[in-house]
């Protein structure tokens, strides 16, 4: 069992959660300067070397939780998939139609990771699994959950939530949020959550 469903962190789906079948389960990865590929978990586990970062993922619904995230950090996939060097920007896409896009500067400046599971424990389908995004320093609808295609581009293309209103950038403000570890509500400063 997971951190998360330990926890009883808060599920939110926009078009549902999505199960996935982890046997045959396939990232496709395009705009490379090879063209595109496909990889399984099992490739992703083996070629590039697997961490356990601690840090927050903060929804903008006004909630936050503390784990220990297992996968492999976004620098460590950049050095393995080589993007096209004129990629700016990334698309993101899960099984349905969920899309969300992000800066490969935002991305650089943080501890992103994609993500199988926290503590040892994977991540279950109501969680995003089999592999999803975290990315720690912008709301958690830019960690795409269910994610089965990255796709580096050279424009921005706004996303799900982005073309209903919500910030482009994704980034934390101040205000308060409600600690899932600690179950109280606490005050945020903006950017990566690191008081707590």
């Amino acid at each position: 069992m997971s951190t998360l469903k330990q926890l009883n962190t808060p599920i939110f789906a926009a078009e549902g959660v999505l199960h996935l079948e982890r046997k045959n389960y396939q990232l496709a990865v395009d705009g490379l300067e090879i063209g595109s590929r496909n990889l399984s978990l099992g490739e992703l586990k083996t070629a590039v070397t697997p961490r356990t970062v601690n840090m927050r993922l903060t929804s903008v619904s006004g909630w936050s939780v503390r784990a220990d995230w297992d996968g492999i950090l976004w620098h460590d996939f950049l050095k393995y998939i080589h993007p096209a060097s004129s990629s700016c920007y990334v698309i993101l896409s899960s099984a349905s139609e969920y899309t969300t896009c992000l800066a490969l500067k935002a991305l650089a400046a943080s501890t992103a990771m994609l993500v199988w599971g926290t503590a040892g424990e994977p991540l279950e389908d109501e969680y995003g699994g089999p592999l999803r995004l975290v990315v720690p320093n912008l709301w958690g609808y830019k960690s795409c959950k269910w994610l089965t295609t990255i796709s580096f581009v050279e424009k921005y293309t706004a996303g799900y939530w982005e073309t209903r209103g919500y910030s482009h950038s994704g980034n934390i403000e101040p205000g308060e949020t409600f600690d899932v570890n600690s179950q109280k509500y606490r005050a945020i400063s903006g950017g990566e959550v690191t008081e707590f």
